[in-house]
Order: structure tokens, then C-alpha cells, then sequence
């Protein structure tokens, strides 16, 4: 580490350099104010990179980053294959991974939609995630979540970026309505309306 030179005479290192005293502690002091500044920019950095993989990672995995980029749209065919969605007349698919905390922190309102379809006819509660059939079994009863069936796809199969998503869809698979994400009460309360 450099030491700023004291107010004396000019230490030999600067005066081998032609530099005063004065002009050597300018020196340390701009180097110092870029070393500081240089530390500042690495960690605003870290903390955005960080930040965009806690709070805005996909769930899908790599093979899938350009259908992530995709969205399912109001009228789309979803596709889930060796599907009969003429089984019901509404489908009501639970886009989710056993790896993704806004989908753990979602599960009470799913045991509230196992619950209100019992009470409703014509709908089917179906979860959608990419790990195996016995990982995903053990996640949605370890949560205490109730489906009618579980299915292997990952998200971007299934035409969406990320998880948690839902996907109300009619008896011929066409999308009827989607949400994304953990969503607020209101946004629940609009889901457990449309069912």
C-alpha cells in the first residue's frame, strides 16, 4: 500500500518520479478516489446480477430459453401432449417447479382452488412441472396441494417464461385466460371468480 507522503521533503520514489510532495499526495488522492470508485461500480454491479437471477430467473431450463421468451395469449392451443382435454369442460393448469419460491410461497392459494373445484363442476385442476412424476407428487403433497393430474413439461413447452404460471383453458385447449407470478389477493379472488 502507498503511503501518502507527509508534508517533509519528497520521499526518494517521488523525486525518482520528479515529483514534489504537494504533487504526490494529488497523486495518492487520485488514485485513491479511482480505486474507490472502481470498488463502487463492482459492487452495484453484483448486486444487479444478483438481483435479476433471485427476483427475475425463469424456471425453464436451457433448452427452452427462446419458447420462454414466449408468452401463451388468450385463443392459443396449449400444448400438453397425449392430453384429453375433452375430459372437462375447463381445464385449469398449475404451471410450477419444485424449485421455485413464488410457487412454495403460492401454495395456500392452491389448496384453496383444490377446494372451490370440488365445489364446481366441470373443471380439472392439472399441474405442469418439469421435474419428475415422484418429485413433483412428493412437492405438491408435501404443500399439501390437491390435482386431479400431474404432467412432465417444462414452462417453455407449455408456452411461458417462468413459474408460477396459471392457464384456465376450455375443452379443446384453447387458452381462455393466464396469470403469472405470486399473485396479490385481488388478482386470487379474480382467479376463483373465472373458475
Amino acid at each position: 500500500m502507498i503511503r501518502p507522503p507527509d508534508n517533509n521533503s519528497a520521499p526518494s520514489y517521488l523525486r525518482s518520479l520528479g515529483l514534489t510532495a504537494r504533487q504526490g499526495r494529488t497523486v495518492y488522492k487520485k488514485i485513491e478516489l479511482i480505486a474507490n470508485v472502481a470498488i463502487i461500480i463492482t459492487a452495484v454491479v453484483f448486486v444487479a446480477v444478483a438481483a435479476n437471477r433471485f427476483f427475475f430467473s425463469s424456471d425453464s431450463g436451457p433448452g427452452d430459453q427462446a419458447a420462454a421468451r414466449q408468452s401463451v395469449k388468450v385463443g392459443d392451443q396449449v400444448n400438453l401432449p397425449d392430453f384429453n382435454w375433452a375430459q372437462s369442460e375447463r381445464t385449469l393448469l398449475l404451471v410450477l417447479s419444485t424449485n421455485c419460491r413464488f410457487c412454495t410461497e403460492s401454495a395456500p392459494f392452491y389448496q384453496r382452488l383444490a377446494q372451490e373445484k370440488t365445489k364446481r363442476g366441470g373443471l380439472r385442476l392439472v399441474a405442469v412441472l418439469p421435474q419428475d412424476a415422484a418429485e413433483s407428487r412428493k412437492y405438491l403433497s408435501d404443500h399439501g396441494v390437491s390435482v386431479d393430474e400431474i404432467r412432465r413439461a417444462s414452462p417453455g413447452e407449455v408456452k411461458v417464461g417462468g413459474t408460477p404460471t396459471l392457464i384456465l383453458a376450455d375443452h379443446t385447449g384453447a387458452v381462455i385466460t393466464s396469470w403469472i407470478g405470486k399473485l396479490p389477493p385481488e388478482k386470487e379472488a379474480e382467479v376463483l371468480s373465472r373458475l
